[in-house]
């Protein structure tokens, strides 16, 4: 019994191991998003934005990427941005501006998959991170409905 207690011990507290471990990768970084509201017909922009933390920073030659799956409904202008479309970039972030169309009402969801590699003076981690963008797309607003704009006199 006296050996098998250690091992008893240290197989409950694997868990928790691993959980600290889960939670060290997402305190290198963090993703924001804007997700837009669009009208049937119209177009807009999501944006995602990859911020370090902790002393870490975004590699500027390494490569960068976000690969787009837009759903039915919703059409993106590019697929698979890259460093050459960052709408923003320094030493700690890196925003990119994903332009849309909607073509069917309802909540949508474009999946966006991003690729990045974070360094600090002594290393360096590739990242590949899946984010859901969402986009509420509204019906198209009929001319008889929109507002009507006051005649001058």
């Amino acid at each position: 019994m006296r050996r098998l207690l250690p091992v008893l011990v240290l197989t409950a507290a694997a868990p928790m191991f691993a959980i600290d471990a889960a939670d060290a990768g997402d305190s290198l970084y963090e993703i924001k998003k804007t997700e837009p509201k669009v009208a049937v017909g119209g177009t807009g922009t999501a944006s995602l934005t990859i911020t370090t933390k902790g002393g870490w920073h975004v590699n500027a030659e390494a490569p960068i990427s976000v690969a787009l799956t837009p759903p039915a409904g919703v059409s993106v202008t590019k697929p698979k941005l890259t460093r050459a479309d960052l709408a923003a970039s320094s030493e700690t972030s890196a925003r990119f501006d994903i332009a849309l169309s909607a073509l069917e009402a309802g909540k949508k969801t474009i999946s966006a998959e991003a690729r990045f590699v974070l360094c600090q003076e002594q290393a360096c981690k590739p990242v590949k991170e899946t984010v859901a963008l969402l986009v509420e797309v509204t019906p198209a607003i009929a001319e008889k409905d929109a507002p009507k704009k006051p005649r001058r006199k």
